[in-house]
């Protein structure tokens, strides 16, 4: 009876996380559907699912409107750069607060938190003024910088709360062993919270990814990303709703695969230390 009851549960569960997956999923299944539609069928109503006439006029329309290389490759520089420059800065700053805590620790870690939590418009204007005075406005540089400051506090914060699960006494033999502090970073934490720095890498790398407001106000042409080739698609005669999926396709194809290929180095370094 207790075995049939588990089986059952079992079974509830795993439909219910495929309802759940499936329904998340639907946007991005939708969204890439349409890319294959033309516009009247687009924009159809009742709408189409499965059963139109496909097409690939849409994705040789915005390859031939956009240079979706450049937006690619800014999109991959200003992702990777501000992920890895804040990795660099939040490893040594979570280090100090999980090993070397003050009685103000916790107070900075929500300090640090509650940043996120301060409108972006709000701080717009200033460092719109900074951009321009210091000629960073357009720029991939730029782009690289505000990324990294506004997903900072994500980032100590999940490094930290993984440096906790390290037992301290370990740090401690590899300094009466003689290892400077530079080595102990290097050498003895960061190879024990590899999971977790390669979960955070990931996490941070897709949320810059899909930032759309600092792209969008920061950039005309030069350093603009994929979210402002997305934003492109919408002008004032009306949203064409298959080309702009096929553009939303094509730039959230990278960040797909790359999820697909690193799903279990994710769900690995964001369950780190939770089984002792």
């Amino acid at each position: 009876m207790a075995r049939k009851i588990t089986n059952n549960r079992k079974i509830i569960n795993t439909a219910a996380a495929w309802g759940i997956g499936l329904l998340i999923f639907f946007p991005i299944l939708w969204t890439i559907l349409t890319s294959f539609k033309t516009e009247a069928t687009a924009i159809a109503d009742p709408p189409v699912f499965l059963f139109f006439d496909w097409t690939m006029e849409n994705y040789s329309v915005v390859q031939e409107r956009s240079n979706y290389g450049r937006f690619l490759w800014n999109s991959i520089f200003i992702a990777g750069g501000s992920t890895i420059l804040g990795i660099i800065v939040a490893i040594p700053a979570a280090w100090s607060m999980a090993f070397v805590p003050s009685k103000r620790t916790k107070d900075i870690l929500l300090w640090m938190l509650s940043t996120k939590m301060l409108p972006a418009v709000g701080v717009l204007y200033p460092i719109y003024l900074l951009f321009i005075k210091f000629g960073l406005l357009d720029s991939v540089l730029g782009l690289t910088i505000v990324l990294m400051l506004i997903n900072l506090p994500i980032i100590v914060w999940m490094l930290y709360t993984y440096f906790r699960e390290i037992p301290g006494e370990i740090l401690e033999a590899s300094r009466m062993d003689g290892a400077s502090l530079k080595s102990e970073i290097l050498y003895v934490l960061t190879p024990m919270a590899v999971p977790g720095i390669a979960s955070t890498l990931l996490l941070n790398f897709i949320l810059a990814w899909n930032e759309a407001f600092w792209t969008l106000n920061l950039t005309a042409a030069k350093a603009a990303p994929l979210t402002a080739f997305i934003a492109s698609y919408s002008s004032p005669e009306g949203l064409f709703y298959a080309k702009l999926s096929a553009a939303s396709t094509m730039a959230i194809a990278p960040i797909l695969v790359l999820g697909w290929f690193s799903q279990k180095q994710l769900v690995r370094g964001l369950t780190f230390g939770a089984v002792k």
